[in-house]
């Protein structure tokens, strides 16, 4: 696998990782499948980490780099296309994983509360 198809293999692994958190979520009504408004929490987590990569990148912490792996399509001087998946893929990731341990904890009898 060379050149235009090897682009967008890290492309196309952040999509089926999304996929399969969303498969999850909608299985075990988890966050989103659940209230959309966690969608707006998504978005804003999203937001504020491409605000802190845009300041990384304006302050010359962060860059690109020579990666053969992604598909080269930039939203901003330093910011693969690739980035904004990620960060929707941590952002959901987290909010999932809360979800999961905040029922699982709750199914168990371990919401005590303090001073009981």
């Amino acid at each position: 696998m060379e050149g235009t198809q090897l682009s967008f293999l890290y492309l196309a692994a952040l999509l089926v990782s999304l996929a399969g958190l969303a498969t999850l979520d909608f299985k075990f009504k988890l966050a989103v499948a659940k209230n959309k408004k966690y969608l707006c929490l998504i978005l804003v987590s999203v937001l504020f980490f491409l605000v802190w990569d845009i300041a990384g990148i304006s302050s010359g912490i962060f860059f690109r780099g020579g990666a053969s792996h992604i598909t080269g399509i930039l939203v901003y001087e330093e910011m693969p296309l690739e980035e904004i998946f990620f960060l929707t893929l941590l952002s959901y990731s987290a909010l999932l994983l809360l979800k999961a341990f905040t029922r699982l904890t709750n199914k168990n009898g371990n919401n005590r509360k303090v001073g009981k």
